[in-house]
């Protein structure tokens, strides 16, 4: 039997206004969602945990929406009247119950003493991104290794046949 994967819940805003590359895009909360989206998919993808990244919604008049961005990372906002705190914690609860482990991300004080009730990990939002930092350096590391510049410069000579070579030379000179 397969062992289920980790699933990581993040609290969307409380990360963005936790994490010192995504405070200076607060004033983008798009650019801020989308860079968060995009280096938890990484992340993700590279430890193999599924991720669930709840957005507060609660002063909108919308309904709860969902969005599956890949098999492993899925986004929700929340909908009118409903927080994102209580949004985790019920998927927490859901999560513990269906035997994984889960882990919570927030530096919600009041938050994380719910998680621990409900038998979930709790992360706080800057130690989860030194962990999300420490996979990106390891994923370079092993994927890109050690990266040598070719030693001589490519010339576009160099990939061509000798008789399109003196074509495009005779063309060169021409106008001069």
């Amino acid at each position: 039997m397969s062992r289920k994967r980790e699933h990581y819940i993040i609290d969307g805003y409380n990360v963005i206004n936790s994490w010192p590359e995504l405070i200076r895009l607060r004033n983008d909360l798009s650019e801020a969602r989308d860079q968060l989206v995009h280096q938890l998919a990484e992340y993700g993808a590279y430890e193999k945990y599924d991720i669930t990244i709840v957005f507060d919604a609660m002063f909108t008049d919308d309904e709860e929406h969902c969005e599956q961005v890949n098999a492993h990372l899925k986004i929700i906002y929340t909908g009118e009247g409903e927080t994102a705190d209580s949004r985790i914690e019920r998927l927490a609860y859901d999560s513990v119950r269906q035997g994984r482990e889960v882990h919570v991300v927030t530096s919600d004080g009041a938050e994380q003493s719910v998680i621990l009730g409900a038998g979930a990990y709790r992360i706080p939002s800057l130690e989860f991104r030194k962990a999300v930092c420490r996979a990106k350096k390891q994923l370079k590391k092993e994927y890109l290794g050690h990266v040598t510049l070719p030693v001589t410069r490519l010339e576009v000579e160099d990939r061509l046949d000798s008789e399109t070579v003196k074509k495009l030379d005779i063309l060169r000179k021409m106008r001069h």
